[in-house]
């Protein structure tokens, strides 16, 4: 099969060591869906395990760490995918030169105490390519981030939605960061009957408030600076929440404004199911900008009224 990447990405089944916090002794990798179900299945059968699943496509960071370590409070034993997915990737996006470190990876994996590391090739996910049953994210898919990023939500949803007959997770965990993924996500289980609980866990940001992504490593220093006016403009939206709505995106609005370094793809207001956004309760400001050649977005919960 041809397909955008079909290296694998390494051999299967090692034992990869001790963690450093000494809550697992060892950590297992799979590098194919034969060796994935041998080991989920010893591991179920010995231990009558609650999994976690924290699906990923590698280059691991701290906000990583944080999905991890939750994973790890959540369940008995927690699996890791490695995969970065082609299907999510648009013909214009960074598929290509999108940071691999299986090594390092894997070392992250170990320090927070995951049990396996699932690091597929393409050709063990895709049987053929392009793949002839995927997953419609529906209208919700087509707004926000659907629409500068046409078929993103299909791949995403198609890949998860393998991830979870391949490996049978109790719960999955995923960033707020990537808010629209989560709440589609969350729709994905429901609409499909899926025995999963899929729970969002609180974006980890840098000191000075910006969104910690793969991606922040192509920000130069300068760009580096005006990538935090977006979380500054959140923060400035979310503390105009009691005075309405259209207080809310003014006040983000006008720090996004003030520097000419940032390129607003959109900044809204939404219910916190990304239907319109409420006059009073829940709600979540959300926004998109390109910083230099860097795109990046990020998201807050706002309590409007």
């Amino acid at each position: 099969m041809t397909t955008p990447d079909s290296r694998a990405a390494g051999a299967g089944q090692h034992h990869l060591g001790a963690t450093a916090n000494g809550k697992r002794s060892s950590l297992r990798l799979a590098t194919s869906r034969a060796e994935l179900s041998a080991l989920l299945l010893r591991s179920r059968t010995a231990q009558n395990a609650r999994v976690a699943l924290v699906p990923t496509m590698g280059a691991l960071h701290r906000g990583h760490a944080a999905l991890l370590d939750e994973a790890r409070n959540r369940s008995d034993l927690v699996v890791a995918s490695i995969f970065v997915n082609p299907m999510q990737f648009g013909p214009a996006e960074d598929l290509a030169i999108y940071p691999r470190d299986l090594a390092a990876d894997t070392a992250l994996c170990r320090d927070h105490g995951v049990d396996v590391v699932f690091a597929p090739s393409v050709d063990a996910l895709y049987p053929a390519w392009p793949p002839a049953v995927t997953v419609d994210p529906g209208e919700l898919g087509g707004i926000l981030e659907g629409v500068t990023r046409p078929g993103h939500f299909k791949g995403v949803l198609t890949v998860v939605a393998k991830l979870f007959g391949l490996i049978d997770p109790d719960v999955a965990l995923f960033g707020e960061k990537d808010y629209q993924q989560l709440v589609l996500l969350q729709h994905l289980v429901k609409e499909l009957c899926l025995p999963v609980e899929v729970v969002g866990v609180e974006t980890v940001r840098e000191p000075d408030g910006l969104a910690l992504s793969s991606r922040n490593r192509y920000l130069s220093d300068a760009e580096r600076v005006s990538a935090s006016a977006l979380s500054r403009a959140l923060v400035a939206g979310q503390a105009a929440g009691p005075r309405g709505p259209r207080a809310v995106v003014a006040a983000a609005e006008t720090v996004l404004a003030a520097d000419p370094g940032v390129a607003v793809d959109y900044l809204t207001l939404r219910a916190a199911d990304l239907s319109d956004a409420p006059s009073s309760g829940d709600a979540r400001l959300l926004v998109a900008a390109t910083v230099g050649t860097t795109r990046l977005i990020d998201n807050v919960a706002v309590s409007v009224g």
